[in-house]
């Protein structure tokens, strides 16, 4: 694998520890190494490995041997055992890897730095224009980018940067890395930002929406089952895990949750449409009536609800952020009448954690999740592999 191209320019040697994380091609390798993750420090024995991935103990010696010597594992001390000699715990090396996640917005661009753990250890937000044309945004975001890895990983460190994941408003194809006509600016339709950005940063980019990125990085944070993250902001949209899974749809066109239309011949939306949830929420917001933002969007969400029967619907943006009191109580009095007449109980609504850099984490989630043996869409990657 290439080193860190943003620290030294495209295409920049990093040798050293991590070097080879990414040339991991064994399955069960990722396995091991994402119970290693979830582990924490206190780590895990070889023998718990085993048991845990159906592995033999030869296996799972080998595998955790490469990655000692691949700086991605260390002892972790040793731990008492029912019978013979104590048993010697591994633990992941959370310095040994690094992934890049950027938050496109319309008007600002945030990159996080994150460890093998997902732990921000360097950040940077700046303005700038998605209007502005390819080259500006481009050059920015690039920019950004570099910046934010050299105060962390400056040259000759001996870290790898893995990659980088960019998330920014849809729609887009996710899978070719190319933008459609995204909402209020249609000169990027068929752009192939991953192309551009890869050949800019020197190393492997990863594109997708950003509510479906903030929803990765709420699943890889732990929150189970069925959810709907509601992000309000420069727009509105929604990531949808259904089962565990993120739910994209054929063409990566699920989530346009603002684009729903709840109010016939109403206001005129950037969509093109008319009386959209996203143009009637946006509306209230700037008139600074948020108690009918909050109906608003709590209208749509009840749809949501209505339609997938997820478990909790989360609310995040930084429209939210800077008020969540009245819109989580705006949008539960919404779910919580509609559970009165369908009989049913409330879909309990919550603040998504995270904050204004909930995107960005959830970007650097699209590098690290295939790492750790898991699809793109943070499902469990499958059984192990016979060895």
């Amino acid at each position: 694998m290439r080193g860190t191209g943003v620290a030294g320019g495209p295409g920049a040697a990093a040798g050293g520890a991590g070097a080879n994380l990414l040339a991991l091609r064994s399955h069960n390798a990722a396995l091991v190494l994402d119970l290693l993750r979830t582990a924490g420090p206190d780590g895990i024995s070889r023998l718990e490995l085993a048991e845990r991935t159906g592995l033999t103990p030869q296996a799972v010696s080998k595998i955790t041997a490469r990655l000692r010597e691949d700086g991605l594992a260390a002892e972790a001390g040793r731990r008492a055992s029912t019978g013979g000699k104590p048993r010697t715990v591994l633990r992941l090396v959370p310095e040994a890897g690094h992934a890049v996640g950027v938050h496109l917005d319309r008007d600002e661009v945030r990159a996080v730095l994150v460890d093998l753990r997902g732990t921000v250890v360097g950040e940077r937000r700046v303005r700038l224009d998605l209007g502005a044309g390819a080259p500006a945004v481009l050059a920015s975001v690039t920019e950004t980018v570099r910046e934010t890895v050299a105060e962390v990983l400056p040259t000759g460190l001996g870290r790898a940067l893995l990659g980088a994941g960019v998330a920014l408003p849809g729609p887009l194809d996710h899978t070719r890395g190319v933008l459609h006509r995204v909402t209020g600016f249609p000169e990027w339709d068929g752009f192939p930002l991953r192309e551009a950005l890869a050949e800019r940063l020197g190393v492997p980019v990863l594109i997708d929406k950003d509510t479906n990125a903030a929803a990765l990085g709420l699943a890889a944070g732990g929150e189970s089952g069925s959810f709907a993250y509601l992000h309000l902001g420069t727009g509105l949209g929604a990531g949808l895990v259904i089962g565990g899974g993120l739910h994209r749809g054929a063409r990566t066109g699920a989530g346009e949750f603002g684009h729903q239309v709840i109010l016939l011949d109403g206001p005129p939306c950037t969509c093109g449409d008319r009386g959209c949830v996203e143009v009637l929420c946006l509306d209230a917001v700037a008139r600074g009536d948020l108690e009918e933002a909050a109906r608003v969007l709590g209208a749509g969400a009840a749809n949501l609800v209505g339609l997938l029967d997820i478990d909790v619907v989360l609310l995040g943006g930084r429209t939210v952020a800077a008020a969540p009191r009245p819109f989580v109580r705006g949008v539960g009095a919404v779910l919580e009448a509609r559970a009165r007449r369908t009989g049913q109980d409330a879909v309990p609504v919550r603040v998504a954690p995270g904050g204004g850099r909930a995107v960005a984490v959830g970007a650097a989630q699209l590098v690290l999740g295939p790492v750790f043996g898991r699809g793109d869409g943070w499902e469990r990657g499958g059984v192990p592999v016979s060895s």
